[in-house]
């Protein structure tokens, strides 16, 4: 019985912890795993998932953007940004939209920020100048 007991407990610890999704970022305490900084900015934070759940948090999209020339992006499951306008929330960074404008600086000085809705995109575009990307462009960019 114990022996049960035991194997049920090892199987949902490897369930648990094999948990592929995003996680919170800890403003204020967590470094950027690309450039050390401490990520205090809620509008410009990243984050990836591997496909073995492991994560790794950004202050910019641009630091993620660097990250990746160095890994197989095979192995990344989520490529996260935050939403400029609602900060501090995740979106899909391989849907969003992206705006390079001279007007919206972002940690890393390479005034990129990402939108969810390509309207929000355009809109901010109208106000600030500057230029959008879709994420392939993006890519194409940081290659």
């Amino acid at each position: 019985m114990k022996e049960h007991k035991l194997s049920l407990l090892l199987i949902f610890m490897c369930l648990a912890g094999c948990n592929v999704g995003p996680k919170p970022i800890d403003y204020g305490h967590v470094a950027c795993h690309y450039c050390s900084m401490t990520i205090v900015d809620k509008q410009h934070a990243a984050q990836l998932v591997t496909t073995k759940g492991k994560v790794f948090n950004f202050d910019a999209v641009e630091c993620m953007m660097n990250q990746l020339k160095d890994w197989d992006e095979s192995a990344i499951a989520l490529f996260l940004a935050n939403d400029f306008d609602r900060p501090g929330e995740l979106i899909d960074a391989t849907k969003a939209t992206y705006l390079i404008s001279d007007n919206i600086p972002s940690p890393m000085g390479a005034y990129l920020s990402a939108f969810d809705e390509e309207g929000a995109a355009r809109h901010a575009l109208d106000a600030n100048g500057g230029e959008l990307l879709s994420w392939n462009e993006l890519k194409q960019q940081y290659q």
